[in-house]
């Protein structure tokens, strides 16, 4: 193994407030995306469960669809400014305060474009700007605690967006009387928890930015950034294969990625049709498993510098496959929650160590670029998973036979994954 093995005093600061910034954005997907601000949204603003769920499903999928295409191209082009903190202030700028604007999506039907505009433009934003954030990882851990650096981070991403929802649970949604004389009119406590995730995701991302270390300036002019960044993306797409490894590495990521989207998206269907969870049950079991996600990550991080990212993806994608199989067999409601669990506490060693893999493997003159791609490969064939489930459950006519296909993905990204060479251990 090359590179550094530990990380110097003077650098101690910027590793944490590098991860202290997944801390910071992970409430605007907890709260905003999936707990808080798109149910306001479905039975508050359009006020019709199934065209909520409908128009918002659309609107996140083409803010996805953006960020697949549009990041490996801006991230080409960072690659030849030298700088990403510039690109990643940009982006954590606009979620923030596409967050701050939904504040005025009031609940009626009136805002319900505006609500859409400005949750997937944040969305859109909060994506694109981790592929920025990425890519300042080895230049901040080094190559001998990436692994670590890497889970400690995503860790800290599942608790700041846990502890932000548990604030606007008890602080504004779940109360007789909201913090800061917040009233109820107009659904003004509800909508008072994207202010909320404004002050967070801004007070807490600062400390990346003033300690965080990044690349120097190369001093390339913007022009001129553009038109060579440009071609070298087109370079790159043009000779992908001289990149097989990494070519191998996204597409086994594209399929498990798929899975694990695709659980976490009909969990709680599955929970709710299978099981008889109520929606109260849901989300306590959505807190739940965000938070075995959370310690999963920090504990195989440890795990993933001593054997390797891939390694740690192989064993946390097996245990995926056979706790997930488990699920579609057993019928009693305390077996899910053992085992629901269970299977978080490996789905966040297998996203943390898919970063620390994809920073082994990204060549530094293009880390950026590749990020972009890495992006992309968690993007491009998002929908599979969702129709996959949808054909299984029409066909069958039962909502097991339709989550078993989850199993599926992760059988054909492990198989998919034995391909890749982990570089980790040999660079």
């Amino acid at each position: 193994m090359s590179g550094t093995t530990e990380i110097p005093p003077k650098n101690q600061l910027g590793v944490a407030a590098w991860a202290l910034y997944d801390w910071a954005n992970s409430a605007f997907p907890t709260v905003i995306i999936t707990f808080v601000f798109a149910t306001y949204f479905t039975q508050g603003i359009v006020q019709d469960d199934v065209a909520g769920t409908s128009l918002w499903g659309y609107t996140m999928s083409l803010s996805a669809l953006a960020v697949a295409l549009v990041t490996p191209l801006l991230g080409s082009i960072a690659d030849q400014t030298g700088r990403r903190k510039p690109w990643l202030a940009a982006f954590t700028a606009l979620a923030i305060v596409s967050s701050a604007l939904l504040w005025f999506a009031r609940p009626d039907v009136e805002f319900v474009v505006w609500a859409l505009i400005f949750a997937g433009l944040g969305n859109f934003a909060f994506e694109s700007g981790m592929v920025f954030y990425n890519s300042l990882l080895p230049d901040v851990a080094g190559k001998g605690r990436l692994g670590r650096v890497s889970g400690w981070a995503w860790g800290a991403g599942y608790a700041g967006g846990l502890v932000c929802l548990a604030i606007a649970l008890v602080g504004f949604v779940q109360t007789d009387t909201p913090w800061f004389g917040i009233g109820k009119e107009d659904a003004a406590h509800i909508r008072s928890t994207a202010l909320l995730v404004t002050v967070w995701f801004l007070i807490f991302s600062l400390p990346l930015f003033a300690f965080t270390p990044d690349r120097p300036s190369t001093g390339v002019r913007k022009r001129e950034a553009i038109r060579t960044g440009l071609a070298v993306f087109l370079s790159t797409i043009k000779r992908i294969t001289e990149y097989r490894q990494i070519t191998h590495y996204l597409l086994a990521r594209m399929i498990y990625t798929d899975g694990l989207n695709t659980l976490f998206a009909f969990g709680g269907i599955y929970a709710a049709g299978s099981f008889g969870f109520s929606f109260t049950e849901i989300i306590h079991f959505g807190i739940a498993i965000n938070l075995t996600s959370g310690l999963g990550a920090v504990a195989f991080a440890w795990i993933d510098d001593w054997i390797g990212p891939k390694k740690t993806i192989l064993i946390a994608i097996l245990a995926l496959i056979f706790l997930s199989t488990t699920l579609l067999i057993i019928e009693s409601k305390t077996l899910f929650w053992i085992f629901g669990l269970a299977l978080g506490l490996f789905v966040g060693p297998a996203q943390a160590a898919s970063r620390s893999l994809m920073a082994h493997m990204a060549p530094e003159k293009i880390r950026t670029e590749m990020f972009g791609l890495y992006a992309f490969s968690g993007k491009a064939t998002a929908f599979l998973g969702p129709a996959a489930v949808a054909f299984g459950t029409d066909v069958f006519g039962s909502q097991r036979a339709g989550m078993s296909t989850i199993v599926i993905f992760f059988v054909a990204g492990a198989l998919l994954m034995l391909r890749v060479q982990d570089t980790s251990k040999t660079a």
